[in-house]
């Protein structure tokens, strides 16, 4: 039974390393695997599909801005809770661990900046927050950041990424589609140029008020841009949608967008914009 013993020392078991969370990112659209710190050199744009995966503020502070030249302002704003709305929890709670997960107040953040030496005046949406939904304080914000292009005398540029009006506000939501289009229009009375920059997804009553009033709309490829969800309108008029339905190819074929400019261009055309626009003034 000798025969049956094992002579030498078995392999030993390597130990297994734990890889940290979040070093990898799946793209949605092709489904690779892609290191995250790749993924942060190219403005996480997927170098398998070009798919533009959706991003904080801080991302196209970066892209957009000067290094260092941004200034926030109106940072602190709250939102209340004047219906003391509750669905699975008190809008409260999930306001305030929102605000802990996401470590910024609000969905936009605010500020001035320079882009290739242009002063401009920015509002940056954060789908991260409540599904960039626009509350109030949203409004509020953005009515401000145009009071400060008013006042500068300097360009205005909003990126919107947002669900839409934030349900948990009521018609107080609704009231700032109103308020934000009543300050673009002295925006538009004073000649100041206010670029509209639309990213995935850009729905609801964002696209019904000021993300479809600028001067100059561009896209980035392949977002989602309406009003109602595809879902929703297929369910309504009990019909199968056109192939590429609210994308921004299709938004732009039937005129409501001027560009669609790759995450990386960004920058560069909306400076060539400026100048043109400045020369012309």
């Amino acid at each position: 039974m000798d025969w049956f013993k094992r002579k030498k020392e078995s392999l030993k078991p390597i130990q297994k390393k734990e890889l940290p969370d979040g070093l990898w990112i799946k793209c949605d659209g092709c489904g690779e695997i892609i290191f995250k710190k790749e993924l942060e050199k190219k403005f996480y744009v997927c170098p398998h599909c070009d798919m533009h995966m959706r991003v904080g503020n801080d991302v196209y502070i970066s892209v957009l801005l000067d290094k260092g030249s941004f200034r926030e302002f109106n940072k602190n704003i709250k939102s209340a809770d004047p219906l003391e709305f509750t669905d699975f929890k008190h809008y409260s709670d999930r306001y305030k661990a929102t605000v802990k997960k996401t470590g910024i107040n609000e969905a936009v953040v605010t500020g001035t900046g320079s882009l290739d030496k242009h002063k401009v005046v920015v509002a940056i949406m954060d789908f991260r927050f409540l599904g960039g939904s626009m509350g109030s304080v949203v409004g509020e914000k953005i009515a401000r950041a145009i009071d400060k292009a008013l006042k500068l005398k300097c360009p205005l540029i909003i990126v919107s990424s947002s669900g839409g009006a934030r349900m948990h506000e009521g018609v107080l939501s609704l009231m700032q589609l109103a308020k934000t289009s009543a300050k673009l229009a002295q925006l538009a009375k004073m000649g100041i140029p206010y670029i509209s920059i639309l990213t995935n997804p850009t729905t609801g009553g964002t696209t019904a008020s000021f993300a479809m009033l600028g001067d100059v709309h561009i896209a980035e490829p392949g977002a989602l841009i309406g009003f109602a969800g595809p879902r929703v309108i297929k369910q309504t008029i009990g019909q199968d949608l056109p192939k590429g339905f609210q994308r921004s190819e299709f938004v732009q074929e039937h005129g409501f967008l001027d560009l669609i400019v790759h995450r990386h261009e960004l920058k560069e055309r909306i400076s060539k914009i400026l100048s043109f626009l400045e020369s012309k003034n």
